[in-house]
């Protein structure tokens, strides 16, 4: 037999050198997916999405790109206090104006009067079968309020006449109120100074985000960090449009502010780590010589329309990630982080 014959014995051997060469993985300490943590923690995915909003489930980003995931260990420790899982559920719990009503001990129309004015806060909104707009508070804001000696005279007296005149003027804080919320969920979820900017982004319309974010490149990567919006109805229908107005800042004051926002964190962003940018393509002509400015920008635009970046992307040496820390967001950005940090 030739040496190269492979026996019975020969194929034991090799199959105990390959296990035991082969790398040791243990697949019981990886994180779970959100939805895994969900089940294993009993909670409806509304319930853990909300937990993780508020800080009360920590999250990991993923290496491979596929959204955030839990530790094993946070699922353990969440499973092993006492009170889980009904202080969690209790924490987590939404009311509408009907039931929200009853734990201010007020009426609905009274407690639809103090939404309106921005002294409640929804948490979340949705809209149902007649395209009315139902908003939805947490319980615990609400017994917080109703708690709160400053409130007696808002819940049991006629409102102010300055709360009044704003209701005759058809206020309605509710949309703004739900938006602020929904930025702070968004920036606690986010690690990367770009997603931190595209976030503030997602509550402007494109037109206003490319007004402050000029460079196309830019422009195309901040897109990519885009949180999806929330989705009621299909694109175009009435429904649709009634939720883009809802998520879509309004007031002049709020778009200014927000703008502002955006520009500062793209400024930080881009400190961090600069967008990328294209290379040349095999064999173009302007791969030789440095092109005009001014005509390689005008190509760049028509080629990549607006808000859009022409060629092969890619990162080059000098846009190498900075040492961490130099992107530490200041501005609302940093109040909202530092409070969400600060809460946990």
């Amino acid at each position: 037999m030739s040496g190269n014959t492979i026996t019975p014995e020969n194929r034991t051997i090799a199959h105990e050198i390959t296990t035991t060469a082969r790398p040791t993985t243990r697949p019981r300490e990886a994180p779970f997916t959100q939805s895994r943590a969900a089940r294993e923690l009993g909670l409806k995915w509304r319930e853990f999405d909300l937990a993780v909003d508020l800080g009360h489930i920590r999250t990991l980003p993923d290496e491979g790109g596929g959204g955030r995931r839990v530790a094993r260990a946070e699922v353990q420790r969440l499973l092993d206090r006492e009170d889980f899982p009904e202080a969690l559920r209790k924490r987590v719990e939404t009311v509408g104006t009907k039931d929200g009503a009853e734990i201010l001990e007020i009426t609905s129309a009274r407690f639809t009067r103090l939404a309106r004015l921005g002294l409640v806060v929804p948490s979340a909104f949705y809209l149902n079968r007649y395209r009315t707009v139902v908003w939805r508070y947490l319980a615990d804001d609400l017994r917080e309020f109703a708690a709160a000696a400053e409130h007696a005279e808002l819940l049991s007296k006629p409102l102010p006449e300055t709360l009044r005149d704003q209701l005759d003027a058809r206020v309605d804080l509710r949309p703004r109120n739900w938006r602020g919320r929904h930025l702070g969920f968004l920036l606690r979820r986010s690690d990367d100074p770009w997603e931190r900017a595209a976030a503030v982004a997602s509550l402007l319309d494109r037109l206003q985000v490319s007004e402050v974010v000029t460079d196309p490149c830019e422009h195309a990567h901040l897109n990519r960090f885009r949180p999806r919006p929330e989705a009621h109805g299909a694109p175009g229908s009435p429904a649709a449009r009634l939720t883009e107005r809802i998520t879509t800042a309004q007031d002049a004051d709020e778009i200014d502010w927000l703008r502002a926002e955006l520009a500062q964190a793209v400024t930080e962003a881009r400190a961090h780590r600069p967008a990328p940018r294209p290379t040349p393509r095999h064999g173009d002509r302007g791969a030789a010589e440095a092109p005009h400015p001014l005509r390689s920008l005008s190509t760049q635009t028509h080629r990549a329309g607006p808000g859009q970046c022409s060629g092969r992307c890619v990162h080059h040496p000098a846009q190498a990630r900075a040492p961490h820390g130099s992107g530490r967001p200041h501005g609302l950005l940093g109040r909202i982080l530092r409070r969400g940090v600060a809460s946990r």
